[in-house]
């Protein structure tokens, strides 16, 4: 009875607790990460699109006898080309350097969950068998054979219990301590494929600069803008009404 009679004190680990609560707040973490590395794809793929759409909606404002410009073409040549590079190779990039590591680190945690589960398992077995010694011990019972019994029980549920417990109280640290190695290579991945996309959308913009006009001071532009909707308002068009 040596062996189980302080259970009580060892089968509540506050040490295990507080790593657990931090393992924990690592999944959380790992999950928004994960769902957010997935957004920003998502999102580039969106914005890429939509300049197309752009592009090709400016087309439809010409037609045969105002045909678009050789800057229109160009500008939709060019949002295309970006659009095709980014989902083959900024996309292709992003995908096998972030969201695939990434993938796989928040993967690694219904592990955890498990082996957290059969230590929470191992700790109630254990709790049953010192509820028996106890009751063995409180009304004792004719079979003397009863109470050891129940004790190497106890004993074998106790060593299989820390053992568990111990084992996951010493590796949930390293497995937390573990994200920075890991999780840099990706952190560095993401700025370098934004700065990729960045330079090549900037270089690709930039070869039409020279078929557009200057740009204008926004009160020019403003000033352009109102004396083309005045003279709208001077059609015969409008007085209709």
């Amino acid at each position: 009875m040596a062996k189980t009679g302080n259970m009580g004190d060892r089968s509540t680990d506050r040490e295990f607790e507080e790593e657990e609560k931090r393992a924990r707040q690592l999944e959380s973490k790992a999950e928004k990460l994960h769902k957010e590395a997935n957004g920003y794809a998502k999102s580039l793929r969106e914005m890429m699109a939509a300049q197309v759409r752009i592009a090709n909606t400016l087309e439809l404002l010409y037609d045969e006898s105002t045909p678009i410009g050789p800057e229109g073409q160009r500008y939709k040549d060019a949002v295309t080309k970006m659009e095709s590079q980014a989902r083959d190779e900024v996309d292709a990039s992003y995908r096998t350097s972030v969201l695939e590591p990434i993938g796989r680190y928040y993967a690694y945690f219904p592990e955890i969950n498990e082996a957290i589960r059969r230590r929470n398992k191992k700790y109630l077995e254990y709790d049953h068998a010192k509820s028996k010694v106890r009751k063995l011990v409180e009304r004792p019972s004719q079979d003397s054979s009863k109470l050891p019994q129940a004790e190497h029980e106890a004993n074998v549920a106790r060593d299989m219990y820390e053992a568990m417990n111990a084992q996951l109280t010493s590796e949930l640290p390293k497995v937390i301590d573990s994200r920075v190695a890991y999780l840099d290579p990706s952190f560095e991945a993401v700025v370098k494929s934004q700065l990729s996309f960045a330079q090549d959308a900037s270089n690709t913009l930039e070869g039409l600069r020279q078929f557009f006009p200057p740009e204008p001071q926004g009160y020019e532009l403003a000033e352009q803008a109102d004396g083309i909707l005045q003279q709208m308002r001077e059609l015969t068009i409008c007085g209709l009404a």
